[in-house]
């Protein structure tokens, strides 16, 4: 089945985890044997060619650089500049790769139809293009909100203004506050330039402030449920009530501390825990459920986004296994076409409207 993951830092691993994601997973694993300078070496499960072979034809593609402050102890860099320098680095990536024929971005609907057209044809046999639509996480690398729109001219069509802790536009997981008179200023030029706003990661907070400040279209790339797993950094049901009711879908995402309780980071495996896809697949349910429907649910995996094997499924190879999350949706008693609305229609309807005047 064809399936769109709203969630993959592929520049970031391409870029800082030097990993040339053209590889199959197991020679990007194999090259990285004996490194212990992050935790999920030679643990990855992404690749371009995993993609591929999973029929995960279209993504969320994120260029990623937090700035952090002096005293904070979050990884990042020194300086707005030297974040923006990185993402430019990350986007030049993502340009060599549309060179070689790897990727392709998509931006508006017309790119969006083509794209699809061609992943359910027959044409460029087992070497069709990624799709991806560009997103940024974490509003820090924007020195100014001119960079905004030099962004959305190369191609920037969906932005989370928050990351992890305080942010220079708004508060991110495990912070609290509302934005500052920049975070709204940002919003304001995000509606008129019809970027999707990613409600990812924003606090609470800021949360409640952006939903009551922003009219263009919401999405939340990659977020489970605070009622199966009590932190901040997932939707509380009345969050979840009031993107359902802006026509967001909700990418359900799969590290492990995220889909099960009590996960102790760097300690927790996911088989003791009992962490595999049913897991998750209680979050997609969870959604469908307070929603009435499955019209509000997707797939914003994350996977490889800091973590690798130790912090996935267990019965999760690679990304490749996204493609048995439809046969435990049908266990559980989806039809056909709900589990189609989860895993890419979902996000193409969402698409075509936030595109429909672009």
């Amino acid at each position: 089945m064809f399936i769109i993951d709203a969630h993959l830092d592929l520049a970031m691993n391409a870029m800082e985890w030097n990993r040339d994601l053209r590889l199959p997973v197991n020679d990007i694993r194999k090259r990285e044997e004996g490194l212990n300078d992050k935790p999920d070496r030679a643990k990855g499960t992404v690749s371009l060619h995993e993609l591929r072979k999973g029929q995960i034809g279209l993504v969320v593609a994120t260029q990623i650089a937090r700035y952090v402050e002096p005293g904070n102890p979050l990884p990042g860099w020194n300086s707005p500049e030297q974040a923006w320098a990185q993402t430019q680095a990350q986007l030049a990536w993502y340009k060599a790769m549309e060179k070689e024929g790897e990727m392709i971005m998509i931006k508006d609907v017309k790119e969006l139809d083509k794209h699809l057209g061609l992943w359910t044809s027959n044409k460029n046999g087992d070497k069709k293009p990624i799709g991806y639509i560009l997103s940024l996480e974490g509003a820090d690398s924007l020195v100014t909100i001119d960079h905004l729109d030099l962004a959305y001219q190369y191609g920037l069509r969906a932005l989370g203004p928050a990351h992890y802790g305080p942010g220079r536009y708004a508060n991110g997981t495990d912070a609290t506050g509302k934005m500052n008179a920049n975070g709204l200023a940002l919003l304001r030029r995000m509606e008129e330039l019809n970027i999707i706003l990613d409600a990812t990661h924003l606090c609470d907070d800021a949360f409640w402030q952006a939903m009551d400040h922003f009219n263009g279209p919401v999405w939340a790339s990659h977020n489970n449920c605070r009622a199966l797993v009590n932190h901040n950094r997932q939707f509380s049901d009345e969050m979840i009530k009031t993107l359902i009711e802006k026509n967001a879908v909700i990418g359900a995402a799969l590290d492990a501390w995220m889909i099960v309780p009590n996960w102790q980071r760097s300690i927790s495996n996911p088989g003791e825990m009992q962490c595999n896809l049913e897991k998750i697949i209680d979050h997609i349910d969870h959604i469908c459920q307070l929603a009435g429907n499955s019209l509000h649910s997707g797939i914003g995996s994350d996977l490889d986004g800091g973590f690798g094997k130790e912090q996935s499924p267990y019965d999760l190879e690679t990304i490749t296994d996204l493609q048995n999350i439809p046969a435990l949706l049908a266990k559980r008693g989806y039809n056909p076409g709900d589990i189609k609305n989860i895993m890419h229609d979902n996000w193409i309807r969402f698409l075509r409207r936030a595109w429909r005047d672009s």
